[in-house]
């Protein structure tokens, strides 16, 4: 008998609003993850493993399948990465070659223009414009002068 032909619907209320309650207790100070990296993928495939019915265990296609799919996976995730450090090098190219010329750089709704001196190597690349430093990101406009 189903849950609904027993309780009214002021009862099926009442308890839709305990279980949003105690969820919210749950995943209170948790941020939701909406994506699945390799580990999600192995754990998963770990528990699929573990609680097969041994009288019908997986397929060997199935598994090779599944096996595959990871490792396209961890491929994609490692070029993803090299990309993100390629991006990195790549700016901080752009930002040294800006030394000696001038730039207009977007600070909120202004421009500021000047002549780059100085150029910061990292993650975030930074060049020092009329004594200040900006990030290279901001940098709308390389030119000579």
């Amino acid at each position: 008998m189903a849950l609904e032909a027993t309780l009214s619907s002021r009862e099926q209320a009442a308890i839709a609003q305990l279980v949003k309650e105690h969820n919210g207790k749950i995943n209170e100070g948790k941020n939701p993850q909406q994506n699945l990296g390799k580990d999600d993928f192995l754990k998963i495939l770990i528990t699929q493993l573990s609680y097969q019915d041994p009288t019908a265990p997986m397929e060997d296609k199935e598994f090779i399948a599944q096996m595959a799919q990871f490792s396209t996976l961890e491929q994609m995730t490692s070029m993803a990465s090299d990309f993100s450090r390629l991006a990195v090098m790549v700016a901080g190219s752009e930002a040294t070659g800006s030394l000696g010329k001038s730039v207009e750089i977007a600070v909120g709704d202004e421009l500021v223009q000047g002549t780059v001196k100085a150029v910061t190597r990292g993650d975030s690349p930074e060049v020092l414009v009329r004594g200040s430093y900006y990030p290279w990101n901001q940098v709308v406009k390389v030119f000579e002068e």
